[in-house]
């Protein structure tokens, strides 16, 4: 649900990566943190307890124009990996406007993306929403390392509906800002249906 500031001529927009836990999330944001103009964005700020971490930035992209004569700001987010931190999953969830499933390629990790899948689902359904009528991406990161899974079974798996999808090292970059473009792309066009 974005967030309109009427003084800033903004659009807030939330996208949250998800995934299990050590797939990547956290490496794709501060990759793109990395790589973000310092006066495009805003403070990265890590909520940590003794068990858990969660991330969060925003920034300003100056390439993707506007709309209706307002600016498109994102506010990117993790949400802890490992099952048992669901309550703060299902709070990092609210007010979502896009999503970015991060799948471990590695075989021994193929059961951890289907439970943090469905886990994706099922939270989302208690808020309201529907993955399947969200702006929504897949990112299969770890393409670099041994034992990974074909792209065409997981994505059998893990991307059945055939939303975009994308091959990814976060760890190096590769594929990081195709994935998070593709979700502002369709954050951005469901903005301007007026949703």
């Amino acid at each position: 649900m974005s967030f309109i500031n009427y003084a800033s001529r903004e659009i807030n927009c939330k996208i949250v990566y998800y995934g299990p836990g050590l797939c990547g999330k956290t490496t794709n944001l501060q990759y793109i943190y990395q790589k973000t103009a310092p006066e495009a964005k805003g403070k990265m700020i890590s909520l940590a307890t003794e068990t858990e971490r969660t991330l969060f930035f925003d920034f300003l992209p100056l390439a993707l124009g506007e709309i209706r004569g307002f600016k498109t700001r994102f506010h990117l987010y993790t949400v802890p990996g490992q099952v048992f931190y669901d309550a703060s999953r299902k709070l990092i969830l609210k007010g979502v406007d896009g999503v970015v499933f991060v799948a471990d390629s590695q075989e021994e990790r193929m059961d951890a993306n289907i439970e943090s899948l469905e886990n994706l689902r099922i939270n989302l359904q208690e808020q309201g929403y529907d993955l399947d009528k969200l702006p929504y991406v897949v990112q299969y990161n770890k393409r670099d390392l041994p034992d990974i899974i074909g792209v065409d079974e997981l994505r059998r798996e893990l991307n059945p509906t055939g939303v975009p999808d994308y091959e990814a090292c976060a760890s190096t970059g590769e594929g990081v800002f195709e994935t998070l473009k593709a979700v502002a792309k369709l954050i951005l066009i469901d903005l301007k249906k007026g949703k």
